[in-house]
């Protein structure tokens, strides 16, 4: 099971909105036969390695991360492709909580495959949290809040200089990070400070380029900004405050910045929600990402701590948090901890 969750990140940023899945057939003990699913619209992880396996899948166990689907879409059920391959038991780590996928488990059942569910269960849907959380009834994106800090919480100097404070190793993560969201976000004072151009310049290629989304209250954002210099090549979002100068928007349109209104942070992911954002990255500053976290709309947290300190003149990764006593806390779940390079890091998930 864990080779399977191994393998399903090779469909990171290529699934659309499909789960991530990997699959791996084992006959008498022996792997012969494993995959993933790759591309939205491709062969799902279970028929990658059947296919893989070949004859030898038939009395087979065939491990899988997800619930294998039961129904027709974009390709047939895998439930039907596991009966003709001759599997004899599968084994999948959660169940599918799509409401028209879902079911394959009493599907096989029914008709002689012994099946189980619940291996490492917790690693597949943290794998999958994006995917779990459209069938989570909240009405908004799954939202993720990147932030490369020093040891002391801060995001830049007293000078507000912020390249670099992750190395290079946590920079390439955190373009392979973007190319599995639907778009990116920053504040406008992130913007206005380093200009980014917030699109995916790494190895991995994503089957569609996230949109580029930019909170701006007051209608601050620089027509010679790098992302609204090339809106027309990247679609880019301008979300401003209902008291933002109509000039200013009209600006932002003529320039082929698309504009719409939002005063707080559910307002906000509201709006994208309608723009058919389901999962969104925000990747600054701190005063976005201490509103979002004060609203309590962050499901997920990517902090790279790099092995520096910055003072407190320093600016602040989490700004205008009111805090709480340390037995209302709210304690965030460990998903991942790693090296990236000299950096730390911690992925972490609201509970």
């Amino acid at each position: 099971m864990e080779r399977a969750i191994a393998l399903a990140w090779g469909g990171w940023g290529r699934v659309g909105r499909n789960p991530l899945v990997g699959a791996v057939v084992l006959s008498g003990g022996t792997v012969v036969g494993e995959g993933f699913h790759a591309e939205f619209g491709g062969a799902h992880g279970e028929v990658a390695a059947l296919a893989a396996a070949g004859a030898r899948a038939r009395g087979a166990d065939l491990v899988v991360s997800l619930e294998p689907c039961a129904h027709h879409g974009k390709t047939p059920p895998c439930t039907e492709a596991i009966v003709a391959a001759g599997i004899a038991r599968v084994v999948f780590g959660a169940h599918d909580e799509d409401p028209v996928a879902r079911g394959g488990a009493e599907a096989l059942r029914r008709v002689g495959v012994a099946v189980e569910g619940g291996l490492l269960e917790a690693a597949v849907r943290a794998q999958n949290a994006p995917f779990f959380h459209r069938f989570a009834g909240r009405g908004r994106p799954f939202v993720a809040l990147k932030l490369a800090v020093s040891l002391d919480a801060r995001i830049a100097d007293r000078e507000g200089r912020s390249r670099w404070v992750s190395g290079p190793e946590a920079r390439e993560y955190v373009q392979w990070l973007r190319a599995g969201f639907d778009a990116i976000a920053v504040g406008v004072g992130t913007v206005r400070a380093d200009d980014p151009r917030l699109t995916v310049r790494g190895t991995a290629v994503p089957a569609r380029p996230p949109r580029r989304v930019v909170l701006d209250r007051r209608a601050e954002l620089p027509l010679d900004a790098a992302v609204v210099r090339t809106a027309r090549e990247t679609p880019t979002i301008a979300l401003l405050g209902r008291g933002a100068r109509p000039e200013a928007s009209a600006a932002l349109q003529a320039a082929g910045v698309e504009v719409a209104t939002a005063d707080d942070a559910g307002e906000a992911l509201a709006v994208l929600a309608r723009h058919d954002i389901s999962t969104l990255l925000i990747e600054g500053g701190g005063v976005v990402a201490g509103r979002m976290l004060e609203a309590e709309v962050v499901d997920r947290l990517y902090l790279v701590v790099a092995p520096i300190w910055l003072g407190e003149e320093a600016v602040s990764a989490f700004s205008g948090l009111t805090g709480s006593a340390i037995e209302a806390a709210v304690r965030w779940r460990t998903v991942e901890r790693r090296a990236l390079g000299d950096d730390t890091l911690l992925v972490l998930d609201r509970p």
